[in-house]
């Protein structure tokens, strides 16, 4: 599926197929899920393996997965860095699977891949977007008023490695704490109360992960101000952020934007990986 090298259920197989394409024809760099009947990944195994595995969280506002462009695509990137690499397809927050669908999920990939010894030399994740917000999520507490699900893989931890994020909305999509004036809610209530309840900036445990953050200084979806706030997070709880803010980029600059300074940033990213010995 996607050129996969695996299609593996994040918990028990269900019946029916996990997730639908909104066109079953595109082709898979440009691929978009629509809707989701039981998370998966995506396994991409590289041919020069260095041990170590990146899961890969797209975006598309919690109501869709771009998982093309920023998910297929952003794998094939890191095989060929040597990364094994696991694409999520996650359950959005709807009046189906409540507002905590999509961070289960994650979590639950996140001790899949390691129980299953899929990265003997370490596990990182890379989100974009709202992949983004969700990536900084798996750095951050569980919500107290939330009751987690059972796990196949309850040793196993959730934390990442290193973590990459772009483009993400942390925090400005919460309650009280937007930055466009009179934002209202985002439709549907579940993806409101997931927002409300994770603002990972403001949850970041303790000695977080590595991080890396990019962002576009113009941005009219994601304020800049969301890189401000997670890099400061995660400096003051004892970890280290790299940032980089280009002052002019498109929403959604992935790995495809043609030309301009923003392109560069997966070669800084490759190099502060290789920084950190990951």
């Amino acid at each position: 599926m996607l050129n996969a090298d695996e299609t593996v259920p994040v918990r028990e197989a269900n019946d029916g197929e996990a997730f639908d394409l909104g066109d079953p024809a595109s082709e898979p760099g440009a691929a978009v899920v629509t809707s989701v009947n039981h998370a998966c990944l995506l396994r991409y195994d590289s041919s020069q393996p260095n041990g170590k595995a990146m899961l890969v969280l797209a975006g598309g506002g919690y109501t869709q997965l771009m998982v093309g462009r920023e998910g297929v695509a952003v794998a094939g990137w890191l095989t060929g860095l040597g990364y094994r690499a696991f694409v999520l397809v996650h359950r959005f927050p709807d009046a189906e699977h409540g507002p905590g669908a999509a961070l289960d999920d994650a979590i639950e990939a996140m001790r899949l891949i390691r129980g299953s010894g899929w990265a003997p030399e370490g596990l990182g994740v890379i989100g974009l977007s709202s992949g983004g917000h969700l990536a900084a999520c798996l750095a951050a507490s569980y919500p107290a008023g939330w009751t987690p699900p059972p796990s196949r893989f309850p040793g196993e931890s959730s934390r990442p490695d290193v973590l990459v994020v772009g483009y993400g909305p942390i925090s400005t999509n919460a309650k009280g704490r937007t930055v466009i004036m009179d934002k209202p809610p985002l439709p549907p209530v579940e993806k409101q109360a997931m927002y409300d309840a994770l603002q990972p900036d403001a949850m970041l445990i303790p000695a977080p992960p590595p991080t890396f953050l990019v962002y576009s200084g113009n941005d009219p979806v994601v304020p800049v101000e969301n890189a401000r706030r997670l890099h400061a997070a995660v400096q003051d709880n004892g970890g280290v952020s790299e940032l980089h803010v280009f002052a002019d980029a498109p929403h959604g600059f992935a790995l495809d934007t043609p030309s301009g300074p923003v392109t560069l940033w997966p070669q800084l990213c490759a190099a502060w990986l290789r920084q950190l010995g990951f």
